[in-house]
């Protein structure tokens, strides 16, 4: 009779490990079918020894990977702690420096549709860069400074789609951070490895090992709700690259460990250890099923991420990306005992992301309004009050993890998912991200920057609008007594195929009625990354491409309404409120503003002046059609006009073509370089968009210009 053991040769080899202490000689004691007649020879006995000695080293090695992942999240924890306090002192300067009038103002306003850049009035922006300010020499710099700059505008840089297949590249600096991972899993397949053929099952062994202890990082990285956005400042979506390549490689491995056991069992083996080469005994041994069980699931998740696939079948994707990891997971426990630890742990991180914060911690039901703007762009809004922050307590940092839902509040670039359980069965069970395009009004219970203010109450909260045109964010005080700050929450969201296309079908015939939608909403989701950036910058520059002034917005609104807290400084010396007059159209005239010699701009109305320092913040929106211009309400865009915004929206690409956006951003930044000050760029929008004015950064970087960027894309 055929010993199982020996048919299936890696169970034969755990048999061996699992002797323990005892070793060769414990596994003959354990032996009752005589099947292990090689013992009496010494030869083999010396081979198996050695075989069973670089079997536990590799584990040992293997092991060691994590220890070099948590090494690496402690240098990129240090880094992100010390750049984060740098930018809190840098804000913290610059808003001493404007209250002290140091700073002045040089930006001035257009009127929103305009294609105007200030001082160059003369300049085709269609066709033709701003005029070039004055460009830093080489001469006389420092070798040490010239390499450093050459190579930080190479990491910034970022190279052009490959050819053919037409993929968009990462920048350098990621590429360079995911070929040094690699390499760290490539040296664990040979460090020490015995280079004999008789020790491949070693190499075998290993690629299973690897792909093992890469199972929580994938999990980990994949995760709404992991603590690496407090440790490196990057939430999910912006680690859904590594999320992927992670990705890529387990299935690679996963399928290199298959093929290697198959070569080992078939070809390689001696007929010594393999008692039957039958493939029917080895195919059907309940680990191997297993294994390739386990192998199916994952290769079919790779297949049905890829970004042709999810495109086409969003919500396919969704679906098996669930029931394929909960039953990978399942199989990997049972295939592989070594595995389990890593599976355990790979498990809670994919339980506790789903479960105890999607479902519960991080979810809210509300009533939400419907508004169709065009044939493929509609609107969900709904508004409420957050709940007021409770008095410091022992308990405060417990309850707060009860306050995670977007009902706290959100931070300006963040996201939720949404489910409409009214569309159907299907879509109940489905949740699809969108960018909260509304101004944010923070999360009061954390204690951020947007704190409450004692202000008059500037009266009833605006109504959502045709476009959620509530300015934002209310504030102000009833009686003596601190009222809630009321939120007003907007989706913009584009008809594809599928849920996005049903929702506007749904709005389309619900719009006459008039009828509250009930949806659910998991989230908020993003970092406060860019922000913290733009705040530490003397001079913001923000480009949207298209729906990416879903981004943009929110940042403009927080760098100049927000850190105003709502007043603005009058002759006399008194704070006054800056919503009395919003949306008067005298207040965003060009004939009436001034802009004296120092920078500093006065918005002339009736017999007096308000005068203000202004931030400088530009922001370039460039839109397909003259109906997107209409996304965000014109009273938003005015009131920011009036604040300060220098606001570009060149003619629609399907009427004048691309305007020159390279040039546009190159003339702001080389403007404010000039003056010795730092520049923070972020950019919201197509493939295209998103690489010229990063690769612009980087060009800017290389002269020596104090610049850096943010790029707000999602890779879902």
């Amino acid at each position: 009779m055929q010993s199982p053991l020996r048919t299936a040769l890696p169970s034969f080899l755990r048999s061996l490990c699992q002797a323990g202490p005892a070793g060769l000689s414990g596994l003959a004691a354990r032996s009752e079918d005589g099947d292990f007649e090689w013992m009496n020879d010494p030869e083999k006995v010396e081979y198996v020894e050695r075989l069973l000695d670089a079997l536990y080293e590799a584990r040992t090695i293997v092991n060691c990977y994590n220890l070099a992942i948590l090494l690496v999240l402690m240098v990129l924890a240090l880094q992100h702690r010390r750049a984060t306090k740098r930018d809190q002192e840098k804000w913290r300067r610059l808003t001493q420096q404007r209250g002290q009038g140091a700073v002045a103002s040089s930006c001035s306003s257009t009127v929103a549709g305009t294609v105007t850049p200030p001082d160059a009035k003369d300049v085709d922006v269609e066709s033709a860069p701003l005029l070039a300010g004055r460009r830093e020499t080489t001469t006389g710099v420092p070798t040490r400074i010239r390499i450093s700059r050459t190579v930080r505008s190479w990491l910034t840089r970022q190279p052009c789609p490959l050819p053919v297949i037409n993929r968009t590249l990462p920048s350098n600096g990621t590429s360079l951070f995911i070929l040094a991972w690699l390499a760290l899993n490539i040296s664990l397949h040979f460090f020490r490895l015995p280079m004999q053929a008789g020790f491949f099952f070693i190499l075998a062994d290993r690629t299973g090992c690897v792909f093992v202890v890469n199972l929580p990082l994938l999990y980990l990285l994949g995760a709404k709700n992991q603590p690496l956005r407090a440790l490196t400042g990057y939430s999910y979506e912006a680690l859904n690259i590594f999320h992927r390549r992670v990705g890529e490689l387990l299935c690679f491995e996963a399928a290199l460990h298959f093929v290697s056991m198959l070569l080992w069992q078939f070809f390689i083996a001696e007929e010594w250890l393999v008692e039957s080469r039958s493939a029917y005994l080895y195919f059907t041994h309940p680990m191997i099923l297993c294994g390739i069980g386990a192998l199916v699931a994952y290769e079919a998740l790779y297949f049905t991420s890829l970004g042709s696939f999810r495109q086409r079948w969003y919500e396919l994707f969704l679906a098996t990306h669930v029931l394929l990891q909960a039953a990978a997971l399942v199989l990997l426990w049972f295939h592989y005992e070594t595995s389990q630890p890593y599976v355990a742990l790979a498990l809670f991180i994919f339980l506790g992301d789903r479960l105890v914060w999607r479902l519960t911690l991080k979810r809210a039901d509300l009533r939400a309004d419907l508004c169709v703007l065009d044939k493929d762009s509609y609107l969900l809004s709904a508004d409420w009050d957050i709940p007021r922050p409770p008095l410091l307590s022992r308990w405060s940092a417990l309850l707060s993890i009860r306050r995670q839902s977007v009902l706290h509040g959100w931070h300006p670039t963040d996201h939720v998912f949404l489910t409409v359980p009214a569309l159907g069965r299907t879509h109940a069970l489905q949740a699809h991200p969108f960018t909260i395009a509304s101004a944010a009004p923070g999360r009061p219970h954390e204690g951020d920057y947007y704190s409450y203010h004692d202000e008059p109450d500037p009266g009833p909260h605006p109504p959502p609008g045709p476009s959620g045109s509530g300015v934002g964010v209310e504030v102000g005080a009833i009686g003596g007594r601190q009222r809630p700050r009321h939120a007003w929450l907007t989706l913009l969201i584009r008809a594809h195929d599928g849920f996005t296309r049903d929702l506007l079908r749904h709005a389309q015939q619900q719009q006459q009625h008039h009828q509250r939608l009930s949806v659910r909403l998991d989230g908020p989701y993003g970092s406060p990354r860019a922000l913290d950036m733009l705040r530490a910058s003397a001079c913001a520059v923000l480009v949207a491409g298209g729906s990416g002034i879903a981004v943009a917005f929110p940042l403009v609104w927080a760098l100049l309404c927000d850190e105003d807290g709502g007043t603005v400084c009058g002759e006399g010396g008194e704070g006054q409120p800056a919503n009395g007059d919003a949306r008067d159209d005298n207040a965003i005239n060009p004939a009436i503003r001034v802009k004296d010699s120092d920078g500093t701009e006065t918005i002339r109305k009736g017999g007096g002046s308000l005068t203000r320092k202004r931030r400088r913040v530009h922001l370039l929106w460039v839109t397909h059609s003259r109906e997107h211009r209409e996304w965000v309400p014109g009273a938003q865009l005015a009131e920011l006009v009036r604040r300060g915004l220098d606001l570009v929206v060149p003619e629609p690409t399907a009427e004048a073509g691309r305007p020159d956006v390279a040039g546009l951003v190159q003339g702001w930044v080389e403007r404010v370089a000039a003056e010795g000050s730092e520049v923070g760029v972020v950019v919201s929008g197509p493939d295209g968009l998103n690489w010229a004015v990063r690769n612009v950064c980087a060009d800017e970087i290389g002269r020596g210009r104090e610049v850096r960027v943010v790029v707000e894309k999602f890779g879902w």
